[in-house]
C-alpha cells in the first residue's frame, strides 16, 4: 500500500501542475479488488483534459511506474489511466458530473492529498 500511496501523491501533484479541478482520492482497498485508490478530476476543455494526462504519464514515467491501460484519450471526455494499484479518471466537468463516480464508490474512504503525505 505504500507504493501506491507514492503513486497517488504523484498523480495528484501532477493533476494540480496542469490545474486540475476537484481533485478528490478514494480509498477503495476495504471494498474492491480493482485498485487501491481511485483518483478523480476534471477540466474545463478536452485539451485541459489531454493536458493532465499528459502530466500524469510524464511524472509516473520519471518515477519508473507505467500505466497497463489507457482509455478516452482521443474523445477526452472521460480518460482512465490503470496502473493497476490505482486508477485515475479525469474527466469533463458534465461527463464527471453524469458518471458521478464519487456516488458509485461511496462506500470507500475518501481522504485527503494531505493525507497521501503522511
Amino acid at each position: 500500500m505504500k507504493q501506491s500511496k507514492e503513486m497517488a501523491m504523484i498523480v495528484c501533484k501532477a493533476l494540480e501542475e496542469k490545474k486540475g479541478q476537484e481533485v478528490t482520492v478514494i480509498d477503495i482497498s476495504d471494498i474492491s479488488c480493482l485498485a487501491d485508490y481511485f483518483i478523480i478530476a476534471n477540466g474545463e476543455n478536452s485539451h485541459q483534459v489531454q493536458a493532465m494526462i499528459d502530466n500524469v504519464e510524464e511524472e509516473m514515467d520519471k518515477a519508473g511506474y507505467h500505466f497497463s491501460q489507457r482509455e478516452g484519450y482521443q474523445a477526452a471526455r472521460w480518460i482512465l489511466l490503470d496502473y493497476k494499484d490505482i486508477v485515475v479518471h479525469v474527466f469533463s466537468k458534465e461527463d464527471r458530473r453524469f458518471y458521478d463516480l464519487e456516488r458509485i464508490w461511496r462506500d470507500g474512504k475518501f481522504i485527503s492529498i494531505k493525507e497521501l503525505e503522511e
